[in-house]
């Protein structure tokens, strides 16, 4: 997937009071003002969230500007509830407190999660709040289905390293895997696993093992591909062209067809979407599921790849493993007023504060980046590259959202206290339903396919 990281379009908080069009853009040659100095995985500018996860200290105002990295750890995460799954708009950087921050709408169905994609929405993503820098890592994954609609499994690092199993919904016997270095699109780093029995209706585990020296990819034990770090060297760069930065895990459903993408995203994604497809019209939402995954850090004694202390940070703009500091700074934020130049900043709010702008010397300054149609890395045919950022997100508004039970209904008008504005497309509606109101809706006919 190279992804051109578009900006943040539609897909903010309801409260979002910053206009997208005010909000700067960040690249490699045009870095963050200092009052905004936090370049997020979207490629704009702010404080508070876009300074947590996916914030490129290349792009922003200076590399201490985001805040340091929780390290690894090694866990099993269960995924038979939601209870540490936090709103982006919610998440100051603790890990303790939250081992998934979301975008979108995540579900419990039958033990395990769904990532929802209502209808012109841009689907939800899950990220990990500690990073991986090197390692194993393993899911147990029903892919989506349907002409446009993708299912990812990445590892995807802050200066846009990036590891990849994707599905496109219109081929269910193939796993598509991945790989690049800083968002540099090689269009060659592509392979298929193929072969694969219904990933819709059947769970397969999805594993990536990776080192300094080699990523393999499995499933279901069974070796798919290996790509070999001394097969990228790249010469005119004198680097060798292969992940080795820390990487959060993330998990997501999205809309490759949909029509705001380029040409090339689309076809690679199996052709237009289908938003009034038979999901779409049964459950209100199409969907992906994630059981079990399983995290094994790399555990090195001496860089790279070590977990020792509590924090990654990077020395030098080049972004490389040689760069990366394994060290003692904290990772959590006093306010989503604070940046990792000023972590305390705001500090009065607590850490249950959310919000989505908040105010700077020079006005208000967005501080809860939101997600594109584009996906949350880049996918094959997508124009431009993975460190411009600059460019526009037409990804379309969501309807708003009446959360009804297990479905949704999001072609209506909202009502009172039932959803999200019509313009926070794809970030996560709060739910007030209990696990018995979920039980007696997904007990209805049709659901039988999970």
């Amino acid at each position: 997937m190279v992804r051109s990281l578009l900006p943040l379009g539609a897909a903010l908080l309801g409260a979002y009071t910053v206009a997208a069009a005010d909000i700067p853009t960040c690249s490699l040659t045009q870095k963050c003002p200092e009052e905004t100095p936090c370049c997020s995985q979207y490629g704009q500018c702010g404080v508070g969230a876009y300074c947590l996860g996916g914030c490129d200290p290349r792009m922003s105002f200076s590399l201490d500007a985001c805040v340091p990295s929780p390290v690894c750890e090694s866990k099993i995460y269960p995924m038979t509830d939601l209870k540490r799954v936090v709103d982006v708009g919610k998440y100051l950087g603790d890990p303790s407190t939250a081992d998934w921050v979301a975008q979108g709408e995540p579900l419990l169905y039958n033990g395990n999660v769904l990532l929802t994609m209502p209808a012109h929405s841009v689907g939800t993503v899950l990220a990990s709040t500690t990073y991986m820098w090197y390692g194993n890592v393993k899911a147990k994954v029903k892919t989506s289905r349907g002409a446009g609609v993708v299912t990812a499994f990445i590892l995807l690092s802050d200066v846009k390293d990036e590891i990849d199993y994707e599905w496109v919904g219109a081929d269910l016997t193939v796993a598509q895997t991945n790989y690049y270095f800083q968002g540099i699109p090689d269009y060659q780093n592509s392979g298929n696993i193929t072969g694969l029995s219904d990933t819709f209706n059947n769970f397969h585990d999805y594993e990536i093992r990776w080192t300094p020296d080699e990523i393999t990819w499995l499933v279901d034990g069974v070796v798919g591909r290996t790509k070999k770090r001394s097969e990228t060297w790249n010469a005119t760069a004198n680097q060798w062209n292969f992940p080795q930065s820390p990487a959060r895990v993330q998990l997501s459903i999205w809309p490759g067809g949909a029509d705001t993408n380029a040409q090339g995203t689309i076809d690679w994604a199996g052709g237009a979407i289908d938003w009034d497809s038979a999901d779409i019209q049964n459950y209100g939402y199409d969907f992906a599921t994630f059981g079990q995954v399983e995290v094994e850090c790399y555990n090195a004694t001496s860089g790279p790849g070590t977990n020792l202390h509590t924090s990654y940070t990077y020395d030098d703009a080049r972004g490389t493993n040689d760069t990366i500091v394994d060290g003692t700074k904290g990772t959590v934020l006093k306010s989503f007023a604070g940046t990792g130049l000023n972590m305390d900043a705001g500090g009065s709010s607590g850490s249950s504060a959310s919000g989505s702008s908040t105010q700077t010397a020079s006005g208000p300054a967005a501080s809860v980046p939101g997600g594109t149609a584009s996906g949350p890395g880049s996918a094959p045919g997508q124009e431009g590259s993975g460190t411009s950022g600059d460019g526009s997100s037409s990804a379309a508004s969501s309807a708003a959202c009446q959360a009804t039970g297990f479905s949704q209904n999001c072609g209506g008008s909202s009502s009172s206290g039932s959803g999200a504005s019509g313009k926070s497309a794809g970030v996560r509606v709060e739910r007030t339903l209990g696990a018995s109101a979920f039980a007696v809706v997904v007990a209805l006919a049709g659901l039988l396919v999970l």
